[in-house]
Parts: structure tokens; sequence; C-alpha cells
């Protein structure tokens, strides 16, 4: 067998873009067998953001975020430490979720909560915002840091709520196959952060030619993808460093690894609110807003007053 071909499995090939699915029939219809088509789950929109010195913005919420909700905002990062350079200082949110995936490098964190401690290569913090909270993350070593931070909004009956936060180390996240379950559920694998109902974000690692398709919950119209390193075809090629958009459907989504391939999906309910939003804050509506940075203000008087800002 030519190892460097695409590995399909025996009762699927694939012929212009579409996946044929072999359908064995038992003897009552003469073992004879017939072929599905499925129609690839169309690319609507594609980006390779703006970049910032180490930092890549993919989304946000005035522009693709507005497609995606309640996946709002997302920044790819990689960068290599400078001594006496800080990494990302005390900084607020309301409104919002953050989740960081740590691919390679170790931060220090602390958070207004009262958590602080170590994210190793891996690890993935979770830090929901609610009605306000502030956090920082520095690096430990001169050793390169990469990975992605996604902003999620959150539904109007917790953009006010306390915040919370959950730091994981790469074992503790959940995997089904190939596929980290970093948010929601997948498979038998349901991730242990207590994140609103209603959407899926995995990590998947596959090897080149690797056939993997994605099923999505029912009810979750939403779909994207932002690749790491690789190539995938997904109804189209996309490659390392674009973020892909979705046709809005409950369709399933195939992919195909071309080279070994780490990528990101998201999958969610669509969010049903508008999005308002501060420097550092998205809500559903002026008042959540007004109240989280109400919020914020006061949590940044308390951090002046002990010399952390």
């Amino acid at each position: 067998m030519d190892e460097s071909k695409p590995t399909i499995p025996t009762n699927q090939v694939i012929h212009r873009g579409l996946f044929f699915v072999l359908r064995h029939q038992g003897p009552e219809d003469n073992a004879m067998n017939t072929i599905v088509s499925i129609q690839p789950r169309a690319i609507t929109h594609r980006t390779s953001g703006k970049s910032r010195g180490p930092i890549t913005r993919l989304m946000s919420p005035g522009d693709l975020g507005q497609l995606l909700k309640p996946f709002v905002f997302l920044d790819q990062f990689g960068f290599k430490p400078e001594p006496g350079k800080k990494g990302f200082g005390m900084h607020p949110h309301s409104g919002i979720a953050t989740l960081t995936y740590m691919i390679e490098g170790e931060l220090a964190y602390e958070d207004t909560t009262g958590k602080s401690g170590i994210l190793p290569n891996g690890g993935v913090e979770w830090m929901s915002a609610g009605n306000g909270v502030w956090h920082d993350a520095q690096p430990v070593s001169d050793a390169p840091i990469t990975g992605f931070q996604l902003w999620i909004a959150l539904p109007a009956a917790q953009e006010n709520g306390p915040a919370n936060s959950v730091y994981l180390a790469a074992s503790q996240v959940a995997q089904q196959g190939p596929a980290q379950v970093l948010l929601g559920r997948y498979g038998a694998a349901q991730s242990s952060i207590p994140a609103p109902q209603g959407m899926n974000y995995l990590a998947v690692k596959l090897k080149d030619g690797e056939h993997w398709r994605y099923t999505p919950p029912a009810g979750h119209s939403v779909a994207w993808l932002a690749i790491n390193t690789g190539h995938l075809d997904a109804g189209g090629p996309i490659s390392a460093g674009e973020l892909a958009i979705f046709e809005e459907s409950d369709r399933p989504i195939d992919f195909v690894a071309k080279g070994d391939t780490h990528f990101v999906l998201g999958s969610a309910v669509k969010h049903p609110h508008d999005l308002v939003t501060g420097y550092y804050s998205v809500h559903t509506s002026k008042a959540a807003l007004i109240q989280g940075e109400l919020e914020i203000e006061r949590i940044g008087a308390l951090l002046r007053e002990q010399g952390r800002l």
C-alpha cells in the first residue's frame, strides 16, 4: 500500500471534492452497493487576519464575530519572550469568557478571582468574566510561546454574573479520537469546563492523508476552523494561519489532512443577541455593558491601591 496516499475508509471514496459513501446492502438487495453523495458544506468566508507583532487577529466582534457569535474573537499568538519585556499584562473583561489554548510554552497566570499558577504546554485557561474580572499572564522562560485565545459572548443570564476561572493541564483535557474537547462534548468525551450550553470547541490533530468527519450536535448551525500547522481539504483547501467559516447548516463537515495538521474547530447554536462592545467587553445590551464597566472600574481601583497596576 502506498503510504503517501490519503487513507480513506474502505467504504468511502472522494471524487472532485465530494465524499461518496458506499452503502452495503444485504442479500435481499442482491448484495449490490449504492453510492450516496454527500455535498461538502461550503466555505463562505476565509481570512488570514491582521497581524500586530506576535499576534494575528483572525476575527473580532466588529467583523466575522457577527457571523460566528457566540464565538466573537480569535487571536493566534506566537513569539519568543525577550528579557525585560512583559507578556500579557493585567487587563479586564466583562460579558465574555476567554479560552486560552497553550500549544507551546508556559505562562504564569494570576486573576482577580484569587487564582494563580503556571499554565503549562498544552494547557487550557477558561476565564468567565461575567460582571467583571482582571487577569494577566507572563512567560516563565525564554522558550517560544504559541497558541490561540478565543472570546465567547456569554448568554444574557450569565453576562453580569460572578467571574470564575478554570485552569487545566493537557492531561486533564478530554479526548475522543483525534480531537481534544476544550469546550462542550464530542462523542463520549466531555470537557470539565462549565461553559454555556450549545457550543463545542475542539483541538484536532490529523496525520497526513487522514480523513475525519465532524457531525455537529443538533442546532449547531455555526461552524468554523483555524489551522495552526498543516493544510486541510474541507470542501476547499485551507492552509496554516487561515480561519475558514462554513455555511450555516446542520450537515457534517469532512476533513482530509494534507500533511500532518493541527487545527481548532468551533460549532455552536447561534447567539441570538446583538453584540454591544466596550474596550475589553462584549454584552447583549448597553445597560449590561455599563454595569460590567462599573465593576471593572471598581476592581481596577483596588488593584491600584494594592500596587498591582
